[in-house]
């Protein structure tokens, strides 16, 4: 990925509202990195630290992930946590998952508005995250990655996923697929990237507008 940072990396389609957002390499770097200094500084989080990621398949997950990864931390997409990320809509699995631990919620609106009403000492992210920096030391002592999965193998995981699809550097892969537990996260997401890849992520598919798209975003897989 660091070969090509100007290149776009995620591109989220949300045929429902017409939203389309474009985040090239670097881009998606700095928004992992406020996150990343965000979940440490202002919510404790570090090595070790188990956070449950309650959100879609969209390009703010994609931040957050990453951003969970380069402080150490460890994705949880069932059980206990001690910190969450999710949507307001989902903000019941966080309080089970975390107890009294820490909350953000995302609204995920494409113009970074505020999630409304939310209940005292749960987090706006799109509030706090501005004010974080886009530079992020990584933490040299990462613990587990993913449900309990190492960080060498996800990765290896992710490669081999790429491998059995077939994928490569050129593609452009679109796709509609879920993020929503480790082997969804690693065959839809992380096996795009790790082989160095594009991903255009479409939620609420319009059927009508596929070919075209197929056309202007130059896909080649999916």
């Amino acid at each position: 990925m660091a070969s090509d940072p100007a290149g776009p990396r995620i591109t989220y389609y949300d045929d429902a509202t017409g939203e389309r957002i474009e985040l090239s390499t670097a881009t998606l770097v700095n928004w992992a990195a406020k996150t990343g200094n965000l979940l440490r500084d202002e919510m404790g989080a570090g090595a070790d630290t188990r956070v449950a990621v309650l959100l879609p398949a969209h390009w703010q997950t994609a931040s957050v992930l990453f951003g969970i990864w380069w402080i150490g931390a460890e994705v949880v997409t069932v059980g206990h946590a001690d910190v969450a990320l999710c949507t307001a809509e989902r903000l019941g699995e966080a309080d089970e998952a975390v107890g009294v631990g820490e909350i953000a919620v995302l609204s995920l609106d494409p113009f970074g508005k505020s999630a409304p009403d939310l209940p005292v000492g749960v987090t706006d992210y799109a509030t706090a995250v501005r004010v974080h920096g886009d530079q992020i030391l990584p933490e040299r002592h990462p613990g587990p990655a993913l449900d309990g999965r190492s960080v060498a193998d996800v990765l290896s995981d992710a490669k081999a996923s790429a491998a059995a699809q077939g994928l490569t550097a050129e593609d452009r892969v679109m796709s509609t697929a879920d993020w929503t537990n480790a082997d969804e996260l690693t065959a839809n997401l992380l096996a795009v990237f790790a082989t160095g890849a594009s991903l255009v992520q479409v939620a609420n598919q319009d059927a009508e507008a596929l070919a075209r798209r197929r056309q202007t975003e130059k896909i080649t897989r999916g």
